[in-house]
């Protein structure tokens, strides 16, 4: 069952591989301009989330209350 699961999952070698040519094609110093940026990224989308999130419950208690 856990051979099923890890299809596709990259090992530990495979996981160095990718980070040598990561770190070959941006360079060290683009490295943390590059997971700054993504980690912005990621909490705007939390924030859109939740700011949608909160509109449907609204609509939604509006809805109950007619």
């Amino acid at each position: 069952m856990q051979t099923i699961l890890a299809i596709g999952m990259p090992s530990g070698t495979e996981l160095l591989v990718i980070l040598f040519i990561v770190l070959l094609l941006f360079g060290a110093k683009k490295i943390p301009d590059l997971a700054r940026g993504f980690g912005k990224g990621i909490r705007e989308f939390k924030d859109a989330t939740k700011e949608i999130k909160k509109e449907v419950e609204e609509a939604s208690d509006e809805v109950k209350k007619q």
